[in-house]
């Protein structure tokens, strides 16, 4: 078994090799305009996942993912050419989120910007309720020995003409 910086060094070459083989070797016209974006190969070197983008509407994603899958093939032989592994791994493409999701991403920032600056012109005239400090501070409190607290207002003095009763 080999180690995860020996397929990760492979992952690498893989995605330059495919990326030149789609460059000059495959002429299919199905193939619109193809970016390999990254690649991964299991740790046993068995198999390598290539993932990329296509620029272009969803019937030209559609085209070059089918072109792909025709050209296997050649691609996979391209590698074994071009990689000192005893083994040839297999090749699957996947077409990457990653574009699509950033873009949701910014498109919600965006809208939350545009909420953050409404909210902002909104308190540019306001007021605030009870004052800019609802909180009583030292210099504003009222005289607290006319008020009686909860603490004290549960005990009384001793009635003084009482008599202490005996135990």
């Amino acid at each position: 078994m080999a180690d995860a910086q020996r397929a990760s060094r492979l992952a690498d070459r893989i995605k330059v090799i495919v990326a030149q083989a789609l460059e000059r070797r495959v002429k299919d016209p199905r193939l619109g305009f193809v970016t390999v974006t990254d690649a991964r190969v299991t740790n046993d070197l068995q198999h390598a996942t290539v993932y990329y983008t296509v620029y272009g509407t969803a019937e030209e994603k559609a085209d070059s993912a089918r072109a792909l899958e025709s050209a296997k093939g050649i691609l996979r032989a391209e590698v074994g050419k071009n990689i000192t592994a005893r083994l040839t791994p297999t090749l699957e493409f996947v077409a990457d989120e990653i574009p699509e999701a950033a873009s949701h991403l910014e498109d919600v920032l965006r809208r939350a910007k545009e909420k953050d600056a409404e909210v902002a012109a909104a308190a540019v005239g306001a007021q605030y309720a009870s004052g800019e400090n609802p909180y009583r501070t030292p210099d504003e409190e009222e005289d607290v020995d006319d008020v009686e607290t909860p603490r004290d207002a549960g005990t009384t003095a001793p009635d003084e003409t009482s008599e202490p009763t005996e135990r």
